[in-house]
């Protein structure tokens, strides 16, 4: 699903909690050192191929070092309501949606 637009993260490795995963992977991919704060949603979605994903996502209102693009082809910084304009993964679209017209924060 190349060039559409998601949230960074990734899955969890043995051992690791949902929020220490997401630590690890906003390091790894973004070279941030984030505060994972309270689970805002869980999404279960099932894809027409046949693949599934389970995804917990989180805030993340502080982090340290100096945003790097580390994986993505780009990323950007945008206002909730704004979400809508960018063509997310399936998976995801309830969430922008619901980001959106302000329903998790």
């Amino acid at each position: 699903m190349a060039l559409m637009w998601e949230f960074p993260g990734g899955k969890i490795e043995a051992g690791e909690s949902p929020e220490q995963a997401l630590a690890r992977e906003l390091d790894e991919e973004l070279g941030i050192k984030a505060t994972i704060g309270p689970r805002v949603t869980r999404v279960r979605h099932n894809y027409r191929h046949g693949g599934a994903v389970d995804l917990q996502f989180f805030a993340v209102h502080e982090f340290s070092g100096e945003i790097a693009n580390h994986i993505y082809h780009q990323f950007r910084w945008v206002r909730l309501e704004d979400l809508t304009g960018y063509e997310f993964l399936a998976a995801d679209r309830a969430l922008i949606q619901d980001l959106a017209a302000g329903k998790l924060l």
